[in-house]
């Protein structure tokens, strides 16, 4: 039961970081947001560190670096593959990988369900897709470049769960302090590449540097927000790895489109389609088969 309800939890924390995240990146560029995330993420755990606590070992830091790489290689695929779109294909499709990869992982490593929790597991995954397919009027077929970076980033999303699942269990908040450390020193020099290649093609041709100051301060602001409700959600994904089955919380986080979904209901007015409802709907039961299980 407690697994149940963090993983829906953290899915609804996922969806809420990735709805400010998304309204930031209108003002500010996606990568300019993840490194800023990254930072504001870290400053939260470090405080949250001295009352949680946690052991420094070997383990904990190695497998947290190294989810720290892989998420920021997700992220990136992520941001990529929705730009070149269609949105509401690659998105539902990313997160069904996100949850396959770590459950199919977490089956064959040795853990077991009840039969009602492969029925849940299976609606869970079909829940995912309703939540997040809203068909588009006039709306393209993806390309196969657009379907394989959502593959590559679903599939390394689930690589970021299944590390996190690997780090001990005294090592407290230690293996995400090293994963947002590793995640934003790799995109800030991401972006700092990315803006000396552009600075020479400017020169090169002789251009004004571009005005980047408007929006600057309330998409900063929305993307300080986006780093410490995405690191709390990473937070509660450990917890609920360390109490539960890693089969079983991949496909509750992968759950994450619910909480942007119900965000932009309430927040923008914009309307949820009734292939949503249904999935939501689906996911509460789900997850309380899930429980049962």
């Amino acid at each position: 039961m407690l697994t149940a309800v963090i993983g829906l939890l953290g899915a609804v924390v996922y969806g809420s970081a990735d709805f400010l995240g998304g309204l930031a990146s209108r003002r500010i560029s996606p990568l300019r947001v993840t490194a800023i995330g990254a930072v504001s993420g870290l400053v939260g755990l470090l405080v949250a560190l001295l009352v949680v606590g946690g052991r420094w070992s070997a383990s904990a830091v190695g497998w947290g670096a190294l989810s720290g790489v892989t998420g920021a290689a997700a992220i990136s695929l992520l941001y990529a593959c929705l730009a070149i779109g269609p949105m509401s294909i690659l998105s539902p499709l990313t997160a069904v990988v996100s949850a396959v990869v770590p459950m199919t992982w977490g089956l064959l490593g040795g853990e077991r369900l009840a039969p009602i929790g492969f029925v849940a597991l299976g609606s869970a995954l079909v829940a995912v897709v309703l939540v997040g397919f809203v068909p588009e009027k006039g709306a393209v077929r993806p390309r196969p470049r657009g379907l394989l970076m959502a593959v590559c980033s679903g599939t390394l999303i689930g690589v970021f769960l299944i590390l996190v699942d690997q780090t001990p269990d005294d090592s407290g908040l230690v293996p995400l302090v090293l994963n947002r450390t590793v995640n934003g020193a790799i995109m800030f020099t991401t972006i700092g590449v990315l803006a000396l290649l552009a600075r020479r093609r400017r020169a090169r041709a002789n251009l004004p540097a571009p005005d980047a100051r408007s929006g600057w301060l309330p998409g900063l602001g929305l993307a300080i927000a986006c780093g410490f409700v995405d690191t709390a959600a990473n937070v509660l994904v450990l917890f609920g790895l360390r109490a539960g089955d890693l089969s079983v919380m991949s496909v509750l986080i992968a759950m994450y489109p619910a909480g942007t979904i119900l965000l932009a209901a309430v927040v923008l007015r914009e309307r949820i389609a009734p292939v949503q409802w249904a999935g939501l709907a689906l996911a509460l039961a789900a997850a309380g088969m899930l429980a049962v299980a």
